[in-house]
């Protein structure tokens, strides 16, 4: 029995889809697999618009850079999340304001988000934490009463929905991640969408290096190199049309778990907000014990199964400790006692159930 933490469900579909784009010589940034990508995206999330990049952090990149953020501005956003959120920050050379979550859901904690608006917050990053969605409606309150605009992290939710809404469209700006251990995969990339069409329009200029293709090669402004390559775009191409598939894998998985170790009461399970529906890219679980994290961990290792622990909070990483203003005990409470468990879509019921029980057993040997 071989199980897997969060790797790349990828077979034969994959392969045809990757055959066509490589018989059709289109390979590289040009051609017709990468905007056919952005517009059957755009369209299964209901957005007007999606541009392609080469990675979640390049979206989060181009959405500061696009909002005009930068020296002596300020960002909110949690402390608990993968540090590619944060870093883009910086890029721009912003300054990040950190602040707890919601102990429920693990989100960014809508009242924290309020007290901590100042004159010089230019922006809010909620991040929809291994899947579950944030407390949206309190947060674009905030964003319209303060005129502060709201970019997305959407990068782990793809396919969750807040009151029928899916992450990443409720913003000015949604940034979503295909990276290899992502519901679905590019191998790298990523998306960005908005239901401005200007902005799409010019952020899409800016990937291709600012280059104003009428005049050959003449770049009128600074821009990146974040374009998706087109067998990027045909891999995801394919992993879209199975995106239903893994997110019923994932839920099923999710309602497994939590029907075997939601019996135990040193168990508790990241959960979700009324009326939202998470992709449940993780199922993720805070365990009360005499053991530590990484004892747990070492034990299920033994017997085969991949586990991962909660994101360390940023203000522990020496380039963020600085912007420490706070204890963040909800945040450090989650990281001591979390754990992300086997969710994987290459996994199977049995692999779920046995990884459920091995944790009970462990727990159990105290």
């Amino acid at each position: 029995m071989i199980i897997f933490l969060d790797a790349a469900n990828i077979g034969e579909k994959e392969k045809e889809y990757l055959s066509k784009c490589i018989d059709s010589t289109y390979v590289s940034t040009a051609g017709p697999f990468v905007p056919e990508f952005e517009n059957k995206f755009a369209s299964y999330v209901k957005s007007k618009r999606a541009v392609s990049m080469q990675s979640g952090t390049a979206a989060i990149h181009i959405a500061l850079h696009e909002l005009g953020i930068g020296q002596g501005d300020e960002v909110i956003v949690p402390v608990i999340t993968f540090v590619a959120t944060v870093n883009p920050i910086m890029y721009v050379k912003a300054t990040p304001v950190f602040v707890d979550v919601d102990p429920k859901t693990w989100n960014i904690n809508p009242k924290l988000v309020e007290k901590a608006i100042t004159s010089n917050t230019k922006a809010i990053i909620p991040v929809h934490l291994y899947g579950v969605p944030c407390d949206m409606d309190p947060l674009m309150e905030i964003s319209q009463k303060y005129g502060i605009p709201i970019i997305e992290d959407a990068t782990e939710s793809l396919g969750a929905t807040y009151k029928g809404k899916a992450t990443g469209t409720f913003g000015k700006i949604g940034t979503f991640s295909f990276n290899g251990n992502k519901i679905i995969t590019t191998g790298g990339g990523g998306m960005l969408t908005t239901d401005d069409e200007k902005m799409a329009d010019h952020i899409k200029f800016l990937v291709n290096q600012a280059r104003d293709e009428n005049k050959g090669y003449y770049h009128p402004e600074i821009g990146f190199n974040y374009r998706m390559t087109n067998l990027e775009a045909s891999l995801g191409l394919a992993q879209l049309e199975k995106l239903p598939e893994f997110l019923e894998k994932k839920r099923l998985f999710n309602k497994i778990y939590r029907d075997i170790l939601s019996k135990d009461p040193r168990i508790e399970f990241q959960e979700e907000y009324e009326e939202s529906e998470s992709s449940w890219w993780l199922t993720s679980i805070k365990i009360k014990s005499s053991k530590s994290i990484p004892q747990i961990q070492s034990e299920l290792k033994g017997k085969g199964i991949p586990t991962r622990r909660i994101f360390v909070p940023i203000t522990e990483f020496p380039p963020y400790k600085k912007f420490k203003t706070s204890d963040y005990k909800v945040s450090y409470d989650i990281y001591e006692k979390g754990l992300n468990l086997p969710s994987s879509t290459l996994n199977s019921k049995e692999n779920i159930e046995f990884t459920s029980k091995q944790i009970i057993s462990i727990l159990e040997m105290m």
